[in-house]
């Protein structure tokens, strides 16, 4: 019998394969929407990456529906996203929408999954980032579409945000995480002041047993130094 119920929200990419990963070595039922499948998810919803916003949230909500057959989860998982340089002179506009798509329709999508879906108590855990608190000059639509991830969370914490009683919104603010990508991209970086996805993926499984959680609606920031993360809560 399978330890409880995962749906992890961008589960093919870095964070979320390693999410998948962890839950399915802890016996979780784990379904994972992406562009693209996962192997190692007991189901896939693949969404159409031009399908506009609505028909999406349409397609994953009668998807999940289906393969849940009237289950509850314990958490939804959005980790979804993506990083885009640029600023107000340089591909605002392009940048920004991609942006949005990756980060803020994932993360609506995901709530709207968590309020039909989610059992009472239950986690739904966004994904936004540290450095979207104060302006991002250089990677302007990044911040913004971040940005938007906190407030989205704030209001999914507060009363009468439509989720279940006694659930626990939340969103991580990853500074960098460690991936095989950011490696490639930054080989001189101090790898010591990158977050594990190992580290993230246990956050969201002791939150999940109700373990140390934070106030609904709270910001984490994910601050590592010296292979050491902290949590500090915004």
């Amino acid at each position: 019998m399978a330890s409880g119920r995962i749906v992890v929200y961008g589960g093919r990419g870095a964070l979320g394969s390693a999410c998948v990963n962890h839950f399915k070595s802890a016996n979780f039922w784990v379904a994972s929407v992406d562009l693209q499948p996962n192997d190692k998810a007991d189901v896939n919803i693949t969404v159409p990456a031009d399908l506009p916003w609505a028909q999406q949230e349409d397609h994953v909500v009668k998807e999940l529906g289906t393969a849940l057959q009237g289950q509850k989860v314990n958490a939804v998982i959005c980790v979804a996203g993506g990083w885009a340089g640029g600023n107000a002179a340089k591909d605002l506009v392009k940048q920004t929408d991609l942006m949005m798509r990756q980060s803020v329709w994932s993360s609506v999508i995901s709530a709207s999954l968590a309020s039909k879906y989610l059992s009472p108590g239950g986690v739904l855990a966004l994904t936004g980032a540290k450095a979207a608190l104060e302006g991002t000059p250089g990677m302007i639509g990044y911040g913004v579409a971040k940005a938007a991830v906190h407030q989205l969370t704030k209001s999914l914490g507060a009363k009468d945000s439509g989720l279940p009683e006694n659930s626990l919104a939340v969103a991580i603010l990853p500074v960098t995480l460690d991936t095989e990508m950011n490696r490639k991209w930054m080989p001189k970086a101090d790898f010591s002041s990158w977050t594990p996805l190992s580290y993230v993926a246990q956050l969201f499984d002791n939150w999940i047993k109700g373990e140390d959680r934070p106030p609904s609606g709270s910001l984490v920031a994910l601050v590592t130094k010296e292979n050491v993360t902290d949590l500090i809560v915004e």
